[in-house]
């Protein structure tokens, strides 16, 4: 190993350290850990139980329920706020989080946390693997900053840690051909979880052709082979589930609502604030028949050129990493995400090690991009920014614009290199690194 590699892989080291202490130290000490684990735990321990997780009621009555062995939360601060025992998950989240809900509150969120730390710390370094050869310091050095800034992913217990972790595992599969049943069965649980956050790198292997076409319908299936049970289940406890599901995504979503992306939010700034590109046009009309069409047409308008290119290009490793590239900034535009999910920023670093060995000022712009895209979508920088302006409404709401712009100059300059990029010569490049 050279002194570049060892000193990249140390740090490498440090950030999973940090990441991993930090984590499960903001988890055990805020009010808030876990709770949004508490939700799916909740969900899933209602189906158990035969009641409805989209009923308001049942859901709260059952987290009442646990309330002697939760650890001392201020119920009226959680649960009582506004859309707080709404879920907005699917059937299939509460399928693969019931084996969970079977265990005591203490050790399902131990298990939880260390499957989340685990999947997200391999995912790191497997991309570090892939930036190594031709930037192993700087490749580091982006990753360790996405690590440590991604502690509130095991404070919170969100599916996100584990969807992101798994999502980049399965494209690492993929694309080096090794362990192929373990990137189906990551990729598929992902998208059985947060299809909005794996959804367009899953289309991407679907539109490569070949294998990897190949791949994507064996994930597909497997993904069928979850839905099927966690519908029969939840239809068999609540017929009504859809239209009940439908109502909570509309009241949470709705003008003051949780997840309403608009100025009049009641959950959309913080730390892990909401980023899509809604939460920018909504400053002109706070309305969503006005800011929704414009934000889809704006992400669809970059992606029509994704998608020919994709299509029409023969594949090549290399050239794969560019697409994803340009696909994930993109991804979290069009509709809801928050920070957390924009560690999918991870899949960028094999692209930008690449342009970074080909030197050029095409090299500088992807490193201040995907810098800034990291920094700015991170915890620590918002947790800075907050505590300097004691979290006035003024900064938070005014928080909310940098990261959508930052992620959306982000996807159009590797969508850039995307369209330009002749995929022998991406092949040439790397050689046989990727």
């Amino acid at each position: 190993m050279t002194n570049a590699r060892q000193d990249a892989f140390y740090l490498m080291l440090l950030g999973s350290i940090f990441f991993a202490l930090a984590g499960f130290a903001t988890q055990r000490i805020s009010y808030l850990g876990m709770i949004d684990f508490k939700e799916f735990y909740s969900g899933a321990r209602c189906l158990i139980e035969h009641h409805d997780p989209y009923n308001e009621s049942d859901l709260g009555a059952v987290y009442h329920e646990m309330a002697n062995v939760l650890p001392s939360v201020p119920i009226t601060a959680v649960w009582q706020r506004r859309n707080a025992s709404l879920t907005p998950n699917f059937p299939t989240t509460f399928l693969l989080v019931a084996p969970f809900a079977l265990l005591p509150w203490k050790l399902a969120t131990l298990l939880w946390t260390i499957l989340t730390a685990a999947a997200f710390i391999l995912a790191a370094f497997l991309m570090w693997s892939l930036g190594a050869p031709f930037a192993p310091r700087l490749s580091s050095g982006l990753i360790f900053l996405l690590l440590v800034n991604s502690e509130m992913l095991l404070a919170l217990g969100n599916t996100a840690g584990l969807v992101v972790g798994l999502s980049v595992i399965a494209a690492w599969c993929f694309l080096r051909e090794r362990f192929v049943f373990a990137g189906i069965l990551s990729m598929a649980f992902s998208l059985a979880m947060k299809p909005h956050d794996a959804g367009l790198i899953w289309l991407y292997f679907l539109l490569a052709g070949g294998v990897l076409r190949k791949r994507a319908l064996q994930t597909l299936a497997v993904t069928a082979l979850l839905a099927v049970p966690a519908i029969l289940w939840i239809s068999h406890v609540a017929p009504h589930w859809p239209s009940e599901l439908h109502a909570n995504l509309a009241t949470i979503t709705a003008r003051g609502g949780l997840d309403d992306p608009g100025p009049a939010s009641g959950g959309a700034f913080g730390v892990n604030m909401i980023v899509c590109l809604q939460t920018i046009v909504s400053r002109f009309r706070d309305d969503p028949g006005f800011y929704n069409p414009i934000a889809y047409l704006i992400v669809a308008a970059l992606l029509v050129p994704w998608l020919i290119k994709t299509l029409h290009s023969r594949f090549s490793p290399a050239l794969a990493w560019f697409a994803l590239a340009a696909v994930v900034p993109l991804a979290m535009l069009p509709v809801y995400h928050r920070c957390y999910d924009a560690r999918l920023l991870m899949l960028t670093v094999p692209a930008f090690a690449m342009l970074w060995k080909n030197g050029g000022p095409a090299r500088w712009c992807a490193l201040l991009l995907t810098l800034a895209a990291i920094v700015i979508t991170g915890d620590i920088f918002w947790i800075a920014v907050f505590h300097f302006t004691d979290y006035s409404y003024n900064s938070a709401l005014a928080g909310m614009i940098p990261a959508p712009l930052i992620l959306l100059a982000l996807g159009i300059f590797y969508l850039w290199i995307y369209l330009r990029r002749d995929p022998a010569a991406a092949l040439d490049a790397a050689g046989a690194d990727l």
